[in-house]
């Protein structure tokens, strides 16, 4: 389906769940968020019959995210029944990985083909610090076992943070050497006001590029970012520019809030709630939500805050 600016929508991320066994700073309050009651959030065959509709639309790929999706216990049926909806040629996943080891092979069954890992630093300090509660070592752990299990691409995300993780892009980098995966730098969003970063954090996706010279620009791979590489790399390097170079007129995504809600844009509060829907309501729902789409998210930057009206765990990564 087109929305009124001629972009199809092909691409849907479903949240799960708003928990999360991690507290990081840009995604979440320190004391985590107030659980709502169950009649609240969407039920498995809720989610299904969501996708379901969306698929009837033309959405092709689906993203499942949280909050933290491997907290949700039926996460595994969830990915296997999307997997099985006619039209939806791909599941893919995002985690901090952590929970990975007892969870990355039953996920690649269940038809789960490429996984994002959130992994913002290499410092078993600054990782304790920016998610509050913690491990380093169960994120690589995580990552590895994903790797052992043979996932058709794993993605690693970095937000970029100045003056908390912008010295370790070269190191960040050189994981695309160590491992065949993408690293992928994403610009810090001004989501969450919790005064833990001032306007010193919003740093541009450009700042990778002046400290790693050596870069080759490779080309497009039909997602949005700008893809780089390094000598001798197995992987690519990503760049991700929300903020400062935003590609609006590219999107083709939509999302559903873990309690029912169609978000058209992230950054825009108009919500269309499918909770207690039919398969015919969720699809007008989806239809009237893709025909709301903005033509832009607006300026975004310390000052000029998202309008998402959640926290990103609210809504899905």
């Amino acid at each position: 389906m087109l929305d009124n600016f001629g972009r199809e929508i092909t691409y849907m991320r479903m949240s799960v769940t708003e928990l999360c066994n991690l507290r990081c700073r840009y995604c979440m309050p320190e004391d985590g968020v107030c659980k709502k009651a169950h009649e609240q959030m969407l039920t498995e065959d809720e989610m299904i019959n969501a996708v379901r509709a969306a698929s009837s639309l033309g959405v092709k790929k689906l993203r499942i995210t949280g909050g933290e999706p491997l907290v949700k216990k039926n996460i595994v049926s969830i990915c296997a029944r999307s997997a099985a909806v006619n039209g939806i040629n791909e599941v893919c996943l995002t985690t901090n990985g952590t929970l990975l080891p007892k969870l990355a092979k039953p996920l690649k069954d269940a038809g789960v083909k490429r996984l994002n890992i959130s992994l913002d630093t290499l410092s078993e300090e600054k990782y304790r610090y920016i998610s509050r509660v913690g491990e380093l070592k169960d994120a690589l752990t995580g990552i590895e076992t994903a790797l052992e299990t043979g996932f058709e691409k794993i993605k690693l995300n970095a937000v970029l943070i100045g003056g908390f993780n912008d010295c370790e892009i070269s190191e960040l980098a050189a994981l695309t050497k160590k491992w065949p995966v993408d690293v992928r730098f994403i610009e810090l969003m001004p989501m969450y006001d919790s005064g833990d970063f001032g306007s010193e954090a919003f740093i541009p996706y450009t700042v990778v590029t002046d400290r790693l010279p050596e870069l080759t620009e490779q080309n497009a791979d039909g997602g949005v970012a700008r893809l780089y590489r390094l000598p001798d790399a197995k992987g690519n390097i990503g760049l991700i520019s929300p903020v400062s170079a935003h590609f609006c007129a590219q999107c083709s995504r939509i999302r559903l809030t873990a309690d029912g809600k169609i978000k058209p844009c992230l950054h825009s509060g108009a919500e269309y709630s499918v909770k207690g829907l039919d398969l015919e309501g969720m699809r007008t729902q989806f239809e009237r939500a893709i025909l709301a789409k903005p033509k832009w998210h607006g300026e975004l930057d310390a000052v000029n805050r998202s309008h998402a009206g959640r926290n990103m765990n609210e809504i899905g990564g």
